[in-house]
């Protein structure tokens, strides 16, 4: 166990005490109408953590507060990790981003993209005009989709065939993948974007590639060497207590506590696309070591090169995710001058965006209302922490983007 903790003053790292007071201030709010049951935020500029605010409870029924060293599931910044732990494979020359992805998995020989109809009676699909992709996994252009989307017939396929938390009941990583490989694509390959289940299918190409479980892989060959000593896809009696409690959003507008949720014990599934639980310690870890371009501390996963290429756009014509006409992901809102790198979301149109963003900063978020970002302009890194799962948006991380730009005052 580590803990995250302040490290230098905020004006001597160039922020504002009085905007990071506003920024504690409006976050409290939500807390103070019931809207989240507490929240952890902290802002670090050249490494050094700068500001670190603990507020409310992490769970609300027995009155234990939130703390620097709670755990929080993470849910999709697990996909950010798992697009390193791949990339780690390609730098070693086991993995290409090129590599078709039957190659790794057989059962996604000629996939086929959906035409028409509703079920096995009607449907009707055509061969796809090219093979799924490594890349396409990353950038969530492989034409998958997730079961609890509502606005395609895909989706709709996927829920019947026990997708509707991108999981069939029962089933392991290994026997899931035969299930999206029986299920029509939205699009051609590399066409469109589309977030999706492509990290669980990622994370089952890095066991294969690699000949170790997803989870046994990320603790050797990720968490370890950066010093991410809570992070993984369960907990131990040890950690148990420090763990905190989910909620979701009632229909009065407060919270209530979504049940059944416990993490113990190591899963039958392990979700390169949201399986992960970690503390504020581990994601800031984690946040050093994109913000150092693949290093920390003397150990070096990737180059730098290879993480400029992971935090790069790399949608079709350099287009921002709304130009297909995307749901707006968790997190950027409208995401309007966001475009989409490996595992990661990227500004690439601040004047577009709609929240104050700098050119070139990335992250991503989790569907819990957790999220993180590194801007490399300004050497800065945020996150959030919160666990909350609400049934529609909200401003909050728009807030917290504005509120943490008003804070940087050089």
């Amino acid at each position: 166990m580590a803990q995250l903790w302040q490290e230098v003053d905020p004006g001597e790292a160039g922020l504002d005490d009085k905007a990071l007071d506003r920024l504690d201030q409006h976050l409290a709010h939500y807390v103070d109408e019931g809207r989240l049951p507490g929240f952890l935020v902290s802002v670090a500029r050249g490494g050094r953590v700068a500001h670190l605010t603990t507020h409310g409870l992490r769970d609300v029924a027995a009155g234990l507060p939130v703390e620097s060293d709670t755990l929080w599931r993470i849910y999709s910044m697990t996909k950010p990790v798992t697009a390193v732990a791949a990339l780690m494979l390609v730098e070693e020359g086991r993995l290409s981003l090129d590599d078709p992805l039957e190659r790794h998995l057989p059962q996604f020989a000629e996939p086929r993209v959906y035409v028409s109809g509703s079920g096995p009676e009607d449907l009707v699909t055509r061969p796809a005009a090219g093979p799924i992709r490594v890349r396409h996994l990353m950038t969530h252009t492989a034409g998958l989709t997730f079961g609890f989307y509502h606005t395609h017939p895909v989706d709709a396929l996927y829920r019947a065939a026990g997708l509707e938390s991108s999981v069939p009941p029962g089933k392991d990583l290994t026997a899931t993948m035969e299930v999206y490989a029986s299920l029509p694509l939205q699009f051609d390959p590399g066409t469109q974007w589309n977030y999706s289940v492509a990290s669980n299918v990622l994370g089952r190409v890095i066991e294969v590639v690699s000949g170790q479980p997803l989870d046994v892989f990320m603790a050797e060959r990720v968490f370890r060497p950066l010093g991410m000593t809570d992070a993984g896809f369960c907990v131990s009696q040890e950690q148990a207590g420090r763990l905190a409690e989910m909620y979701g959003e009632a229909s009065d507008g407060g919270i209530e506590v979504i049940p059944g949720l416990p993490l113990h014990g190591r899963p039958r599934f392990l979700s390169g696309s949201g399986g992960m639980v970690a503390s504020a310690h581990d994601v800031h870890r984690f946040m050093e070591f994109l913000r150092r371009r693949g290093e920390l501390d003397g150990v070096r996963l990737l180059t730098p090169g290879t993480v400029e290429l992971m935090t790069s756009n790399h949608l079709p014509g350099g287009a921002d995710l709304r130009s297909f006409g995307s749901r707006p992901a968790h997190d950027e809102p409208g995401n309007e001058g966001v475009g989409f790198g490996l595992g990661v979301s990227v500004v690439i149109d601040p004047s577009r965006t709609q929240a104050p963003s700098a050119l070139g900063t990335y992250g991503w978020s989790g569907v819990a209302t957790t999220t993180f970002w590194v801007d490399p302009g300004r050497d800065l890194t945020v996150q959030f922490m919160t666990q909350v799962r609400p049934k529609s948006s909200h401003t909050i991380f728009r807030d917290l983007k504005a509120l943490v730009h008003e804070a940087v005052a050089g």
